[in-house]
């Protein structure tokens, strides 16, 4: 995977979300179309049937050295795994795709090995995709590319017979942050705090930009 051949530059599969009016992605889609031969446009339109098999979608990944990563009918999106078992450098546009989701499974330093170029307004579109990623020295990609490496065991059900080689599981990880949540609880019962508290407060600041500073490409 460190010494696969990838002859594209970014590679994006997915279909427009014309229904949702803030939705980046027909941007996106216009800037691979323009991009030539650097970037592979996977179409998932409906009625197509190119991204129902996962193998066309893992040879698109395998073959790209970045994978964007918009919102779709949700923040969330399975392609975000399917370009880190690729060993393909995620790229997002919002931190509710991951940063802000997964805080058990992916690193806190989201710079480590995620690429960000965040949009607050479609309407404001300014990114030129291509040229940003073409800034990001080679020896940047090969420090991203190692830390998406590493992530594969935790983004993925080990299989019991084998294990996970030292390394922790998806569902070990979740126990483990269940089991730590759970702990913390405890003990703010123990100080005679409220231990329900927090839990009914809206998740909004999930979506906020705020936390997430747009990453400097060195």
């Amino acid at each position: 995977m460190r010494s696969q051949k990838r002859m594209y530059l970014f590679a994006f599969a997915g279909a427009p979300r014309p229904e949702y009016k803030d939705s980046v992605r027909g941007k996106i889609i216009d800037e691979c179309l323009e991009s030539d031969d650097q970037c592979y446009l996977l179409d998932c339109n409906y009625g197509k049937v190119n991204c129902d098999n996962p193998v066309n979608v893992m040879k698109v990944f395998r073959n790209s050295v970045f994978c964007l990563q918009p919102p779709g009918d949700s923040y969330t999106r399975r392609s975000m795994f399917d370009s880190i078992l690729a060993g393909c450098i995620p790229v997002f546009f919002h931190p509710g795709t991951a940063y802000a989701q997964y805080k058990w499974h992916l690193p806190k330093n989201h710079k480590s090995y995620s690429v960000y170029l965040p949009v607050k307004d479609v309407k404001e579109w300014d990114i030129k995709i291509k040229e940003r990623l073409l800034e990001i020295s080679e020896e940047r990609v090969v420090r991203l590319r190692e830390e998406v490496i590493k992530l594969i065991p935790s983004v993925v059900y080990a299989n019991p017979s084998y294990g996970s080689e030292g390394s922790e599981d998806a569902f070990e990880l979740a126990v483990k942050g269940m089991l730590e949540k759970i702990e913390e609880v405890r003990e703010m019962m123990r100080q005679g705090k409220d231990g329900g508290e927090g839990f009914d407060d809206r998740d909004d600041y999930k979506y906020t930009f705020s936390p997430y500073e747009a990453q400097v490409l060195t």
